[in-house]
């Protein structure tokens, strides 16, 4: 029997409320800006989202999802508008999805 690949395997990520919040902030302003640009938002976004909204404190992730949404947190916090708080909050959400993906490698 194999084991699963490193895109489907799954990690268990505890965020926290203001963590859930900044996580849900960026997606939503980067689909938003990927509809104002014409796009179509990836699939992973609104996969995390959903993880997110449903699942508590802790969300369940496959190891692409945790990657691509630790891209976008620090996308998000690296822009020079983001608040003081965001910038708090969102760096414990990149820490703890770095924990969990190298937990596993």
């Amino acid at each position: 029997m194999s084991s699963p690949s490193p895109e489907t395997e799954t990690h268990e990520v505890e965020l926290g409320t203001d963590e859930q919040w900044i996580a849900h902030h960026a997606i939503v302003t980067r689909v938003d800006e990927l509809i104002d640009e014409g796009d179509e938002p990836p699939t992973w976004t609104i996969d995390v989202f959903d993880a997110l909204e449903s699942e508590g404190e802790t969300a369940t992730l496959t190891g692409y999802q945790a990657r691509r949404l630790r891209e976008l947190l620090t996308d998000y916090l690296d822009r020079a508008d983001a608040p003081d708080e965001d910038v708090e909050h969102g760096s414990t959400a990149i820490d703890q999805l770095e924990s969990v993906l190298e937990s596993r490698a």
